[in-house]
């Protein structure tokens, strides 16, 4: 059983800042990509940033240039960095980790961030 646990999100005001991180229990093999998806209140789940196991990463056009995904192999930590916060980055952001072979997904429990405008 692996958990991925997600802390770092808050109330911040438009314009500041929050770094989330999502740990998981024990380092999982065969990881080929992680990445962070968002929900807000009637919306689909969107994702955010991923990066892949060869380090390239991809941003939603919403988030370019403002939020900073990396990853901690040491730690099995992935962290979101988010920077010029808006109103509309209001979610629950969720963690994912996903394995080609064998083919598995690890989902974290998801973290409230409220931006308040």
């Amino acid at each position: 059983q692996v958990d991925l646990v997600e802390s770092g999100g808050g109330l911040v005001q438009a314009g500041g800042s929050l770094r989330l991180s999502c740990a998981a229990s024990r380092n999982i093999f065969g990881i080929n990509v992680w990445r962070w998806y968002r929900q807000a209140p009637g919306k689909d789940r969107e994702m955010v940033a991923s990066i892949t196991r060869d380090y390239v990463i991809n941003y939603a056009d919403s988030v370019k240039a403002r939020f900073t995904i990396s990853r901690d192999n040491a730690n099995n930590t992935l962290y979101l960095q988010m920077n010029s916060l808006k109103p509309e980055d209001t979610a629950v952001y969720y963690c994912n980790f996903w394995r080609l072979r064998p083919g598995r997904d690890y989902w974290g429990q998801g973290t409230q961030v409220t931006v308040s405008s």
